[in-house]
């Protein structure tokens, strides 16, 4: 497997930066060809008090002489080991930088080796300096809409410590919008009883290492010249009292983790990326393109494992790793990002399909412990604002499961605490149904019975008694009528929409299949009956061609949006697809839809899997491998392949990657039930060798060559034979 990204030559600015992190803490790092590194310093819980996610600072370390003057140059981003490594080569000295992230400790270093004594200098730059308001349209959509139009926002500065033989900076929110976010919705109640998340939040690092001086606030220097040197950045984000506590936490963590790593630091380290990387693999070869899907599949998976074992779950829109892209007249500071730091689930998932097959299963947990942590308060609105039982999610919701203000409205007027402004999310509530269909998927490849009795079903229980409440009008055939409602995003004024019914129904009908040891028989009697009460999937049958196609909704109109939400019954919800009933219905359904494109969070490339058109995904996963952005608005001096976008997002476009990784795995292995089939949408010729993830703890090694399986191993051994090799790529 291509696991090394080699540069020959130094960046001119971050848009040059290699991404590195541990799960929490991430670095965008670049070398300059004044001598200098660069990184900026992201994580996944450095929450401002306006609710964005903000970066920590960029870190500065000058060498001198300067060893990246000649031509003899090479920078690897190094993914087997997590690490960067810069080597130069002047006429005078020979240099050879260590870059990494602890993956199990909250520390970034730097380590040098120099063939000639060598000076030192460490500087951190910060931008928030100063308290500033915010008035600009274009930088205002970093927040987001969490203010009126009219109302600008605060930007409060960083504080830097006095410490000795160090620098020490932190960002501490002195004040929160969350109580005040929760007074507009009408939930103000929870206030007084529920945690403020964001007030005295605390984060910040140290920059410090061995016979380093301290010039200034801001800057390090080496005492003398020296041939090897070693620089930790330490990094904590705590929710404490006073800055005080918050820096005594730091000393802890410092003392604890040590200033130096130990011998094994780096080799324990290393191996928690080898275990990463020995889960799974795919590696293509035999057609042009084949390193490019390559590389673009390991990339994000990379970036995903750099990002996914933190508090809270990876933004679609950046993730760890924007920065200050200067795009098109958008040229602010670090911590902007379009849509803000909200998260918006129709692309938050679709970083998270792909690790069940990858086997990175731990990884997904973040993604669920935000919606499981928020379901208190869904519960308590649910029954405000609709008199119901159970519990709906926003489409875009606050960490803590609040609407964005403006989506929710700000002109209250003679307005009920139910009603929701922006259309496009205003009934928008079947990502709680996706959700549950996941957690049912991630039961089902892990066998995790405690997190099915404890997490599982309490979530689906409420978000199936929501549904079954609010909508409990029933038509002349006993079958729920499913209005007012929408189809996604696109169609705002439907009946009977398609995603509902189908995630629904394919909710229910899973429900079922759980062993009757974990579920009261009422409970199951009740999923019957509700499944029972079920209109039929819409759908519209051209008599003289004999043919059916899948609609968005019974009725639909106001077409706002360029969704396909009729192909929600392929994916996510595998209603249709190869080796099931009815496949020519959704084959007819994909020929008529209306927007036929790839890119961003676009689920073409899967649907096209899981229909076995082969020749189709193939295409997509190839244009998605190969082009950086769908609007032509990418900056041109981005050097890295991973960082997408901003399509419809920002810089990098998670769900870009997401959506390739899933297409990809989709048309290696297709798994329903206890079948696992292989090369379901498989092009004859390209050869590929794979290891993947399969229910039942199940793990499918195999390689295909030249058109036959050469080699297949399937662990545990008896699930062999629950294998179905497609003959279409036979």
């Amino acid at each position: 497997m291509t696991t090394k990204i080699i540069w020959n030559s130094t960046s001119e600015n971050s848009s040059g930066s290699m991404p590195l992190g541990n799960g929490d803490i991430g670095i965008n790092l670049w070398a300059e060809k004044d001598g200098s590194i660069s990184f900026y310093v992201g994580k996944t819980d450095s929450w401002s008090e306006n609710g964005r996610l903000l970066k920590l600072g960029l870190v500065k370390i000058k060498l001198d002489p300067n060893p990246f003057a000649a031509d003899s140059f090479e920078q690897i981003l190094d993914l087997q080991t997590g690490s960067i490594k810069i080597t130069s080569q002047t006429p005078q000295t020979s240099l050879e930088l260590l870059i990494w992230v602890d993956a199990n400790r909250p520390v970034i270093r730097v380590q040098g080796n120099s063939s000639k004594p060598i000076e030192i200098q460490a500087q951190l730059h910060l931008w928030r300096q100063e308290q500033r308001q915010v008035s600009d349209a274009q930088e205002m959509h970093s927040f987001c809409g969490q203010n009126p139009p009219e109302t600008p926002y605060t930007v409060y500065p960083d504080t830097v410590a006095d410490t000795p033989d160090r620098i020490t900076w932190y960002h501490r929110n002195e004040s929160s919008m969350w109580a005040e976010n929760l007074r507009f919705q009408a939930l103000q109640d929870l206030a007084q009883t529920t945690h403020d998340p964001l007030l005295n939040l605390t984060f910040g690092a140290t920059i410090l290492g061995h016979d380093l001086e301290k010039i200034d606030s801001c800057q390090l220097r080496s005492k003398q010249a020296v041939k090897n040197f070693e620089i930790a950045a330490f990094v904590l984000t705590a929710q404490t009292d006073t800055a005080d506590q918050w820096l005594t936490q730091l000393e802890e963590s410092i003392d604890t983790h040590g200033i130096q790593p130990s011998e094994n630091d780096y080799a324990a380290h290393c191996q928690w990326w080898a275990e990463f990387w020995s889960r799974s693999f795919i590696e293509i070869s035999g057609h042009d393109q084949a390193q490019q899907i390559n590389q673009a599949y390991n990339l994000q998976r990379f970036m995903v494992a750099c990002a996914g074992r933190g508090k809270f779950p990876i933004k679609f829109n950046g993730s760890i790793f924007n920065v200050d892209w200067n795009l098109q007249g958008e040229c602010f500071d670090p911590d902007y990002r379009r849509w803000g730091g909200g998260y918006w689930f129709q692309n938050t998932r679709l970083i998270y399909w792909p690790m069940l097959q990858a086997g990175d299963c731990d990884l997904i947990k973040p993604f669920f412990d935000m919606y499981l942590n928020a379901l208190p308060l869904a519960q308590k609105r649910t029954q405000k604002y609709f008199n119901c039982p159970g519990a709906f999610f926003p489409e875009t919701m606050n960490f803590w499961g609040t609407y964005l203000n403006q989506n929710y409205g700000f002109d209250r007027t003679d307005k009920h605490c139910s009603y929701v402004q922006n259309t496009y999310i205003r009934r928008y509530w079947q990502g709680g149904l996706e959700l549950t269909s996941m957690m049912l998927d991630y039961v089902e490849f892990t066998q995790d019975t405690d997190f099915l009795q404890n997490q599982l079903l309490p979530f689906a229980d409420n978000i199936l008694k929501f549904y079954h409440s609010y909508y409990s009008k029933l038509d002349d055939n006993g079958k729920i009528i499913f209005q007012p409602a929408q189809s996604l995003e696109t169609w705002h004024d439907a009946v009977n929409p398609l995603p509902v019914i189908a995630g629904l129904k394919w909710v229910l009908t899973k429900l079922q299949q759980i062993p009757s040891q974990y579920v009261a028989p009422e409970k199951t009697q009740w999923w019957m009956d509700f499944l029972d009460k079920l209109p039929p999937l819409p759908t519209r049958t051209y008599v003289w061609e004999q043919k059916t196609e899948l609609l968005p909704a019974l009725q639909y109109d106001t077409c706002s949006n360029s969704e396909n939400p009729e192909l929600y019954a392929v994916f996510p919800y595998r209603l249709y697809g190869i080796g099931k009933p009815n496949l020519e219905t959704a084959l007819v359904t994909w020929e008529n839809r209306r927007v036929k494109r790839t890119g961003c969070w676009t689920q073409d490339p899967i649907q096209a899997a899981l229909l076995g058109l082969t020749e189709q995904v193939q295409t997509y996963l190839i244009k998605n491998a190969t082009t950086m952005d769908i609007s032509t608005k990418h900056p041109k001096n981005i050097r890295l392949s991973a960082f997408v976008g901003p399509n419809f997002d920002w810089i990098p476009d998670m769900d870009h990657g997401g959506v390739t990784s899933v297409g990809l795995q989709q048309m290696l292995m297709q798994c329903e039930d206890s079948v696992i089939r292989l090369l379901p949408a498989w092009p004859k010729d390209w050869n590929v060798n794979a290891k993947l993830h399969a229910p039942k703890n199940t793990t499918v090694q195999f390689s295909y060559q030249n058109g036959k399986i050469t080699q297949l191993n399937v662990n545990p051994d008896h699930r062999k034979n629950d294998i179905i090799i497609e003959q279409t790529a036979v």
